[in-house]
């Protein structure tokens, strides 16, 4: 934040405020110390003027979890408030496979299993895959929080397998833990948990290389380009997609397309748009190619179709202010995109009120944004419910009543 004095959160008062989750005071102060009006510090945080009044009076006190987690990212509070407050994430616990010293409880289940002779065959791993593939598909309609515990417990089998497992059936067994770690990944990253995240995509990343994995090796890369991109680092998206399309040959042309788009997604939230045209462009032909064979593409690429496409054209237009541009391809992307996808529908329908918002649809805006509350606060949290927060502070700016009556609805959720 270029506006804000380097040694801003030494000052007592705000630490102390932080330190109490005292958020009237932490306001009060901060606005202070930087000289920012209430809607000016709204906008940091995706509250609306109105919002940031309440709570700067104490009229409204904040429970919601998404909402600290804005606060905290939007303000920029150090790690060692934020651990003083207890703000800061819980880390992934670790999970390694099995080796010649295995803890006193992990041997004891591999010394079940060995004992009554359950050996690890194709069979079992061919059902743990279906399995995997279902759980992925239910995240797409019920969200991520009520699948974390189980596919956590099924990581945990998944590993303790590999003790019986031999020849290739323990590359098998890796691939498939790289797999589940990579989902547990994303649903890390859906509710915001980036510590979490980033430990689950390194393991993917690791197993990934050990069972020879490339398509996975460069997911994994795509996936903390998405990270960066989601915490608007442009910069760290490019590279992190760029190290996903050639630190791994022989990827599909499905997971080389998904690299692509990525590094294009990156160059528009920098503002290029001549090099993020081009790269959407060589995207698009790689996944043209892809859908001509799907059987060569990895399972958890399908979702990647020339739907899903035309709504990351629609993103990369949102973030070159290009709004007609990106309401246009958003509403095109969804009226194809199936309602399994509940989801993905939530979050692209936020957008593309942004978009409207930003067109000036101060009305259409409105409408599309108050419809997609009620499934925003379901499974939409906290992405797709702070695009809301944000396309809220647009119309406020804008001096348009709809504005007002969106953060009335958001209010009743939040």
């Amino acid at each position: 934040m270029g506006d804000t004095p380097g040694n801003l959160w030494s000052h007592p008062q705000l630490a102390t405020a932080v330190a109490g989750e005292d958020w009237g005071a932490v306001f009060r102060t901060y606005r202070k110390l930087t000289s920012l009006s209430q809607t000016k510090l709204g906008e940091r945080i995706g509250l609306a003027q109105s919002d940031v009044s309440d709570i700067e009076r104490e009229r409204r006190r904040i429970t919601s979890v998404e909402v600290r987690q804005r606060i905290v990212a939007g303000l920029g509070i150090p790690a060692e408030l934020q651990a003083v407050a207890g703000l800061t994430e819980t880390p992934v616990p670790g999970l390694s496979l099995p080796g010649a010293t295995p803890d006193e409880d992990l041997l004891t289940r591999v010394t079940s299993v060995i004992d009554s002779s359950h050996r690890v065959d194709a069979a079992t791993l061919d059902w743990l895959d279906r399995l995997l593939a279902e759980h992925r598909r239910a995240e797409d309609h019920i969200g991520s929080r009520p699948l974390v515990g189980v596919m956590r417990q099924q990581l945990r089998t998944v590993v303790d397998l590999y003790a019986g497992a031999r020849g290739p059936l323990a590359d098998r067994v890796v691939r498939l833990a790289s797999e589940h770690a990579q989902f547990l990944a994303w649903m890390s990253q859906d509710q915001a948990q980036t510590a979490a995240a980033l430990a689950w995509y390194d393991r993917s990343h690791e197993w990934a290389l050990e069972a020879g994995d490339a398509d996975m090796a460069a997911t994994t890369l795509s996936m903390k380009a998405h990270m960066a991109w989601s915490g608007g680092r442009g910069t760290r998206c490019v590279r992190l997609a760029e190290a996903a399309r050639w630190s791994a040959p022989g990827t599909s042309l499905g997971v080389q397309g998904m690299a692509a788009q990525m590094a294009a997604r990156g160059q528009a939230l920098e503002g290029e748009a001549n090099h993020a045209r081009r790269l959407l462009d060589e995207a698009q032909v790689l996944i043209r190619r892809a859908s001509e064979h799907p059987e060569d593409e990895p399972v958890w690429m399908y979702f990647y179709d020339e739907t899903w496409f035309t709504l990351q054209r629609g993103m990369a237009a949102l973030h070159l202010r290009d709004w007609q541009g990106a309401a246009d391809q958003i509403t095109a992307g969804l009226e194809a995109l199936p309602d399994e996808y509940r989801r993905d529908k939530t979050w692209y329908r936020a957008c593309l009120a942004h978009a409207l918002a930003g067109a000036g649809e101060a009305a259409q805006a409105a409408s599309v944004a108050v419809a997609s509350v009620p499934d925003a606060a379901d499974i939409g949290r906290p992405h797709s419910w702070n695009e809301l927060h944000a396309t809220a502070a647009v119309l406020i700016r804008q001096a348009s009543k709809e504005g007002h009556h969106l953060a009335a609805a958001l209010r009743e959720y939040d």
